[in-house]
């Protein structure tokens, strides 16, 4: 076969491209993958294309039992042969019956498990994705990918294929039924076929282009949802009164879901009608070539009845096969979107053969740190992100430069600056959420790329500013980090983190539902909840990204008191604005211009006079009467 022809160069030209695929080839590179996919499964693949060979056979059986009525059995008066014949009508409506539930059970049972593996797949290579991705990518349009993506694939393995298996089977067998009856009149009933393939082509690949364009368009509304209807979203809705516009945004999303499926509808009907036409045409034909051999006596009634009733049985697959090509195509574009995602291969990936860390000290070192975010391209996908951003191609500017910092076990690190300098960024390294451009993070001497991704998780443990909890109770939640920890141990770190007294005030306690990001909390206490769940993971090192910023004065001494206690043999790294809570911090760095500008104790800072001692002076000055 030469190159550029045949099965293995079928291409989406001329769809618009709505989902950012581009002209990317369906190849026997994307089958060959969705067949492996289907491995666990092959043997009731088998089963059920078996079962529609089969049943494909059966079903050409009642037209030649009716023959056998009409031409032998009412004619020669024969009871018993009428009564057989129609026995044999009905076991082969039981025989096709019994078949068609085989079926459904094989094809049911192998597309939902289809359905859960490629699901599995896709979400667990999600969850090793960088954070980069998560910030760049639609959330509705990645849901999209694991629900109506993976069901189009698993519909093109067990509805495509069976389909054509199922169509090719009863094409095959009905012609042969129709040539051994009269080969002539099979001849000409079949001079109408290229009026069958023309509209099949034509509108099949229309509704190609239309099945894309409504996959993109589904994606797009589902995102606007997932964003509308978090807390975070609503809540900013209502804030600025956008209800009505935000309305009217998803009803004119929602019309143009609706105008493509509507679209869908009206072309596929125009397609069927037509082809029922044609098939019409076709049994008239039969009817009257057979017709006239019949009243001239060279052709039984019967043999005239069964021909038209095949006609009836061929056209339709003969017309689903004239498009098989543009549905099986459609089908593989699910293929696609799915190995779209499978392909993207995470930017932070675990070390093959980690060391281990198994009882950490804490030792936390940065050598020559420089950092930049990478290139979109590089972390996520255009048609995730609903376009590609401009300079999408380059990685951001430099975030930190050369920085240099030794934090000993149990000891204090702040890091103070205005916003933006860099200061969570250079925090999140430590637990990998980035990795360096340049230089090198360790952890008791060694790299944080050289650990598994447990290891380094049980060794540090982070408190953000916005803490989020899932949708459940507050035990759970707290059980997150320790899912073995016992009640005496829940308590234990809700006392220290002072949330202890709250929570038992609720009226169920400890089994309380926080709602979505734990909303029906105030943001103190969601936040000591946070510290407590810190707690209870028992890490080596803390990391505290303004964990006290939502606490009034009286809760923030309570946890600072509480902190002092729980940080006292852990190395802990702490961001903070408001420098009353680090005065006590055995090294302060403040961050400015990519770098570590000044560094030391609280007194040495201020007897420095520099850009830290300004600092202080001008949040002095604010809290002055």
């Amino acid at each position: 076969m030469p190159p550029g022809s045949g099965f293995g160069a079928w291409r989406l030209h001329g769809l618009g491209d709505p989902d950012g695929l581009g002209d990317r080839p369906l190849d026997r590179d994307t089958i060959r993958r969705a067949w492996g996919l289907a491995r666990p499964f092959r043997r009731r693949l088998v089963g059920y294309l078996v079962i529609i060979v089969v049943a494909a056979g059966l079903g050409a059986l009642p037209p030649l039992l009716i023959r056998t009525i009409l031409d032998e059995a009412i004619p020669d008066g024969r009871l018993d042969l009428l009564y057989l014949v129609a026995g044999g009508m009905v076991a082969v409506a039981v025989g096709i019956m019994g078949l068609s539930l085989v079926e459904r059970w094989l094809s049911s049972s192998i597309g939902e498990r289809f359905i859960l593996r490629l699901r599995t797949l896709l979400y667990g290579h999600v969850q090793r994705m960088p954070v980069d991705f998560f910030t760049r990518t639609r959330t509705g349009a990645l849901i999209t990918r694991l629900n109506n993506d993976v069901i189009g694939a698993q519909r093109a393995l067990t509805g495509t294929l069976g389909g054509i298996v199922d169509n090719i089977i009863s094409v095959g067998v009905t012609m042969v039924a129709m040539v051994l009856l009269d080969w002539r009149i099979t001849l000409l009933a079949l001079v109408l076929l290229p009026l069958f393939v023309l509209p099949a082509r034509l509108v099949g690949q229309k509704l190609q282009e239309m099945s894309r364009e409504a996959m993109a368009l589904n994606a797009d509304m589902n995102s606007v949802m997932t964003e509308r209807f978090n807390v975070s979203g609503a809540m900013l809705v209502k804030l600025f009164g956008r209800g009505d516009q935000e309305v009217q945004v998803f009803e004119d999303k929602a019309t143009r879901v609706a105008e493509i499926g509507i679209r869908q509808a009206i072309h596929g009907r125009m397609l069927f009608a037509s082809l029922g036409l044609v098939g019409s045409l076709a049994t008239a034909l039969v009817y009257v070539l057979g017709g006239r051999q019949a009243i001239a006596g060279t052709l039984e009634p019967g043999t005239v009845v069964a021909l038209a009733l095949y006609v009836t049985q061929l056209y339709g697959p003969l017309a689903q096969l004239s498009n098989a090509r543009v549905d099986f195509m459609t089908a593989l574009v699910s293929f696609e979107r799915v190995f779209e995602v499978l392909d993207l291969p995470p930017a932070i990936v675990e070390a093959q053969d980690p060391t281990p860390l198994a009882a950490p000290h804490g030792d936390v070192s940065l050598r020559d740190v420089s950092f930049r975010y990478p290139a979109a391209a590089g972390s996520s996908l255009a048609s995730l992100e609903g376009a590609q951003p401009a300079h999408g191609g380059d990685a951001s500017d430099w975030i930190l430069r050369h920085v240099d910092i030794d934090a000993p076990r149990g000891t204090m690190t702040a890091l103070v600056g205005h916003s933006g300098a860099g200061k969570t960024t250079l925090a999140m390294l430590l637990p990998r959420l980035h990795d360096v451009t340049e230089g090198a993070v360790t952890i008791d001497g060694i790299d944080v790329r050289e650990l598994s991704f447990t290891d380094l998780s049980h060794a540090i443990g982070v408190v953000t500013q916005d803490p989020h909890l899932f949708h459940d109770s507050i035990a759970n939640n707290l059980r997150y980090a320790a899912p073995e920890a016992t009640d005496d141990q829940l308590v234990a770190a809700c006392r220290a983190a002072r949330i202890h007294d709250v929570i038992t005030g609720l009226p169920d306690g400890y089994d309380t539902i926080v709602g979505e990001r734990g909303h029906r909390l105030s943001g103190g206490e969601k936040q000591r909840v946070a510290i407590a769940r810190v707690i209870l993971k028992d890490p080596a090192v803390v990391v505290l990204d303004e964990a006290t910023a939502h606490l009034d004065s009286a809760s923030e001494r309570q946890v600072q008191a509480a902190l002092a206690d729980v940080l006292a043999d852990r190395t802990s790294v702490v961001i903070a604005h408001r420098l009353s809570t680090i005065v006590d911090a055995d090294q302060i760095l403040v961050i400015d211009d990519h770098h570590v500008v000044e560094r030391g104790t609280h007194a040495e800072l201020l007897a420095r006079d520099g850009q830290y001692a300004d600092l202080a002076r001008t949040q002095l000055a604010a809290a002055a009467p």
